[in-house]
């Protein structure tokens, strides 16, 4: 451990604003000192005589002053059972940036210094008490959009993942150890694994990982929600829809067509699912004629259909269908979507019969995203568009990280070139130097041989307090 995880770390732990509790952390070698210099009760004891796991009232006090700072229960954790396994302190208080302040300034002043973002995660990782895959599930736990994304991180967080990684390294560590030996040792006369039955094992061990590695996209939709696309023309109601969908104002809405040009994002839990709503900028029929800003909307929209998971697409049921409206259906033809009849609350004037005449194959739902009607069968059916089985998370293990992917397809492909290696009947060293490189690559996602560029990168995306 470096200089700097030995130091006493601190930070306010609790969200910047107004609110019933706020906590200052303090983790390290000086944290129970520090309570002894600024904590007073009516208890003789000082708080490095309190046993862990203890909560007690009293007083934050300015030493110099002698001034009291707020009133507060203090939590003691001693090494190793708290969550970074050093001796952690902490100041519950009453929410509020100002007394917050300034006992973290006192803390400060006492010895400790402010933490890094995600410094107290970083030391309960590297003592051991998670691992890095673990680390990453407290960042989703905290930022999950969903019930689902919830209990996927919380599997996480207790180690699902880790558990079987661990299981298909220490596999391919046996058969590292099998291989060789046999090139250590070929004449001594023992018996060596041979090479049909590690082919076997290999197979094995490439298919876990490839199961693993394809769950990425069940996890990335959990993870940052269904990309759930609204497009139509100009004017059929696509941020009113937004602003329905959502049970607020989000999206500006206007008579004037062309206003939406910053996309906007948000997302709503439907029966648990996240669905990430984006509202886009019209479609039009002669882009060129659009001044530069309205061009770049509708480029950027056609850039949202091709990554969208589900469209939603709106036509205004009190018109007929335009050029627009038909160049619309053409480029999204064969994509999953629903046909959202629109303004259904006016004179309406498109049937669904030509609408789905136009594009066959999709649900159709007619709305009014004014005056509410439709919507919740349009909830359903996009639910429905979606499909449960694609996004049970019940079973199994899911990944949600892209890193996680990248280090699975990198141990699979070393895989397949051990098998490779025997099947060439080349020299076992290559099958060796394979099965290393599936091993390091598994070791990147629990952190056994993850570079500090790799933890520096996970870390930072922490807030300072965790």
């Amino acid at each position: 451990m470096g200089e700097t995880e030995k130091d006493t770390i601190a930070a306010i732990s609790t969200p910047v604003g107004e609110g019933g509790i706020g906590i200052v952390r303090i983790s390290g070698p000086l944290s129970l000192a520090i309570a002894d210099r600024l904590f007073r009760s009516s208890r003789i004891p000082p708080p490095s005589s309190f046993p862990t796991h203890t909560l007690h009232y009293g007083f934050i006090v300015d030493p110099e002053k002698q001034e009291r700072v707020d009133e507060v229960l203090l939590a003691v954790m001693r090494s190793p059972h708290s969550y970074t396994r050093e001796d952690v302190v902490e100041i519950h208080g009453h929410g509020g940036l100002v007394a917050l302040r300034r006992i973290l300034e006192l803390v400060l002043q006492q010895g400790a210094r402010l933490a890094l973002p995600g410094e107290f995660t970083r030391r309960a990782f590297l003592n051991g008490r998670i691992d890095l895959a673990q680390a990453e599930a407290v960042l989703e736990v905290i930022r999950s959009k969903s019930e689902r994304g919830l209990a996927l991180a919380l599997r996480q967080l207790d180690g699902s993942l880790s558990h079987r990684l661990r299981g298909m390294r220490q596999e391919l560590l046996l058969l590292l150890a099998e291989a060789e030996a046999s090139l250590d040792f070929p004449e001594e006369g023992l018996e060596f694994i041979p090479a049909e039955e590690l082919e076997v094992r290999l197979v094995e061990v490439e298919k876990a990982v490839r199961r693993l590695k394809e769950s990425f996209n069940q996890g990335r939709i959990v993870h940052e929600g269904i990309a759930t696309v609204l497009v139509g023309r100009p004017n059929v109601g696509k941020s009113s829809l937004f602003n329905a969908l959502l049970q607020r104002e989000r999206a500006i809405v206007t008579p004037q067509p062309g206003t939406t040009r910053d996309f906007l994002e948000e997302v709503v839990n439907l029966e648990g699912l996240p669905f990430l709503l984006v509202d886009t900028a019209g479609m039009r029929a002669d882009d060129l004629s659009l001044e530069p800003a309205e061009r770049h909307g509708v480029e950027r929209t056609r850039d949202w259909i091709e990554r969208a998971d589900l469209l939603l697409v709106l036509l205004d049921a009190s018109q007929a269908l335009s050029d627009e409206d038909r160049l619309l259906l053409q480029e999204i033809r064969g994509r999953k979507g629903i046909l959202v009849m629109n303004k259904v609350d006016l004179p309406v004037r498109l049937s669904r019969g030509e609408a789905l005449e136009a594009v066959p194959g999709l649900p159709c739902v007619q709305v009014s995203a004014l005056s509410g009607e439709g919507l919740e069968e349009l909830k359903g059916i996009m639910v429905e568009a979606v499909g449960r089985e694609g996004l049970d998370t019940t079973e199994g293990l899911v990944i949600t990280q892209l890193r996680h992917r990248q280090a699975l397809d990198k141990a699979e492909r070393a895989l397949a070139e051990a098998r490779k290696a025997l099947a060439q009947g080349l020299s076992w060293e290559f099958v060796c130097l394979d099965l290393r490189e599936s091993l390091e690559a598994l070791g990147e996602i629990t952190g056994e041989t993850a570079t500090a560029d790799i933890l520096e990168q996970i870390f930072s995306r922490f807030c300072i307090g965790k």
